[in-house]
């Protein structure tokens, strides 16, 4: 990720610095993921996880007072703040919000749906309106595209736009992303932030993980697509810090084309090993990737939190060798988990016979992915 300078440097060193050799790191990954399954399949038979969708709770109204004062920092931090790279509004979107979400999310579940300024200004609008849910109902159909959409917009301009260092750039961003939040909130009422706001959905899903209610996720459109675009861009991430990619100059259009097949690489792979099963019809086999989409819900906070987390904690960047060791260990246990919510959602979903021969296209393609994500991480 491209940052000021004080924050650019997040990794843990080349595998020559590594505490064990990358090739071990790799391989016991790949044992603790098949000897998961293989414990799964004979110690666990039966579903344990609900999947019936949790009632939305009330706001917490003292939350809400302080994200509008949070709100009004950013923004004043932001645009009336210096114009440099050392700008402490690029601090507050790249890692107070965007990476510092994931720890908050996992220990106080959804914060984001507490703090949110629009929430609470839609909320303002549509009593003095008497449109408290909007003038129009969101679209079932659109599910979660807007915020695939935005999610990939963001990290779009932090991994691949000309100058993700520029905070005119990132002051524009946020600029649209508001304005689009205000005004598809009035229209489409809370739904609206539901299925479109990219960081309440973010802290939505990161919070089922904290919780273990992964399988209430709502299987709704663009599940896929925004899951594997968390997953791929910080696979794009490790992989433009490998020598590969830093020996070349990279036009803007490359490192997007680059960043796009890296998600959509996610996407199409997981879609295939979801489907790859007998004994379901045409119509329920193209159902499985979005009923199956909770299980990358593991993979991308582990990944988030082996990538980012010195941004966070710049202290143990002092430390390479546990540093590293929690780095594998973040991946490993996402892709863990992984394998149980991908394992528990097949014996609710997949007919008895199926049950184990209809679980290996996905134990493969998490192994492929363990392979390619740390690889990537230790050698970038």
């Amino acid at each position: 990720m491209t940052l000021p300078a004080t924050l650019a440097a997040h990794g843990v060193g080349g595998p020559t610095d590594l505490p064990v050799p990358l090739l071990y790191s790799i391989v016991g990954a790949t044992w603790a993921l098949t000897l998961s399954f293989v414990v799964l399949v004979f110690a666990w038979r039966e579903p344990r996880f609900s999947a019936e969708s949790e009632q939305a709770r009330s706001r917490r109204p003292w939350l809400a007072a302080v994200g509008l004062v949070l709100a009004a920092w950013l923004v004043l931090v932001l645009f009336l703040g210096p114009d440099d790279r050392t700008a402490t509004g690029l601090r507050a979107v790249y890692i107070y919000l965007w990476v510092g979400l994931v720890p908050l999310a996992l220990l106080f579940g959804d914060v984001w749906r507490d703090l949110s300024p629009w929430r609470t200004i839609q909320s303002v609008v549509g009593r003095v309106t008497g449109r408290s849910d909007g003038v129009v109902r969101y679209p079932d159909a659109l599910g979660y595209w807007p915020a695939a959409a935005g999610i990939f917009s963001f990290v779009w301009l932090e991994l691949a736009s000309p100058d993700p260092s520029s905070i005119t750039a990132v002051r524009i961003w946020v600029a649209l992303y508001g304005a689009a939040m205000l005004i598809g909130g009035v229209v489409f009422g809370p739904r609206w932030f539901d299925r479109a706001d990219p960081f309440d959905v973010y802290s939505a899903v990161v919070a089922r993980l904290g919780r273990w209610r992964l399988a209430s996720t709502p299987t709704a459109p663009g599940l896929v697509p925004l899951l594997a675009t968390l997953v791929g861009s910080t696979a794009f991430d490790s992989f433009s810090g490998t020598s590969y990619w830093q020996r070349v100059d990279r036009s803007v259009l490359e490192s997007s084309l680059w960043l796009l097949a890296f998600c959509a690489t996610v996407a199409v792979l997981f879609a295939l090993a979801a489907m790859a099963t007998g004994g379901v019809t045409l119509r329920e086999r193209l159902l499985l990737p979005r009923q199956y989409a909770h299980s990358l819900i593991p993979i991308a906070v582990g990944y988030v939190l082996a990538h980012y987390l010195t941004l966070l904690l710049d202290v143990l960047s002092a430390y390479p060798t546990p540093l590293a060791v929690a780095k594998v260990l973040f991946v490993v246990t996402g892709h863990v988990l992984a394998v149980v919510a991908a394992h528990d959602c097949a014996l609710r979903l997949l007919p008895a016979h199926h049950r184990l021969t209809g679980q290996l296209g996905m134990l493969l393609l998490m192994v492929a992915i363990t392979y390619t994500g740390l690889f990537l991480l230790l050698t970038a």
